[in-house]
């Protein structure tokens, strides 16, 4: 892997993330079966069968330098889902950050909202990202809304991107965060995770 990109662990006080093992295979069918998200048509979240394949796939390519997988624990150390950075651009210092599912009964919290803070941070501030990009299906709404209160703006979409597992054509709604963005997005977010709930 490039020396700019490296594993790295990375703890908040609703999150950690850590470098992918496969040592976590068992706590990660137990965070997909939580909502069962495999069955989501709009997107591609692993299914307990398929978990092995999904981790030896993600450290393939983080062996190649194209991608820096995480396994993401919630505030109890219990293992709730993936995200990466990937699409790895060394040479212009981007990333995206995506191939992100979390089980079902963290979302909708602080969790996303500091894992995300703490990936932005680390991407801007110590790796000197100019961009960070967030792709999604055109009709993951969820997705897309959570992707919009981070501060993201939609740089477009792209038409008949690529197949989806039942074989649609997807559109991929693109996203950015630039570098001189990432002052107010940080204020934001800080000020999203320490506002009452």
């Amino acid at each position: 892997m490039a020396a700019w990109l490296s594993p790295v662990h990375l703890v908040g006080a609703h999150c950690s993330l850590e470098p992918l093992a496969p040592e976590q295979h068992d706590e990660l069918v137990a965070a997909t079966r939580d909502g069962e998200l495999w069955k989501l048509w709009y997107t591609a979240i692993p299914s307990p069968e398929g978990m092995s394949t999904e981790i030896a796939r993600r450290l393939d390519l983080q062996a190649k330098g194209a991608m820096l997988p995480f396994t993401t624990r919630d505030a109890n150390g219990v293992v709730v889902g993936m995200t990466t950075y990937m699409n790895v651009d060394a040479v212009n210092k981007r990333v995206e950050i995506g191939s992100t599912w979390t089980a079902a009964s963290t979302q909708r919290g602080p969790f996303n909202t500091e894992c995300k803070l703490l990936l932005l941070g680390h991407a801007f501030e110590a790796l000197g990202c100019i961009a960070v990009e967030f792709r999604t299906h055109f009709f993951n709404q969820q997705s897309r809304r959570a992707i919009e209160r981070l501060g993201a703006k939609l740089d477009g979409i792209l038409r008949n991107h690529q197949r989806a597992s039942n074989g649609t054509l997807r559109d991929t709604a693109v996203y950015s965060i630039l570098d001189a963005e990432w002052p107010p997005v940080k204020a934001h977010l800080r000020w999203q995770l320490d506002k009452p709930r």
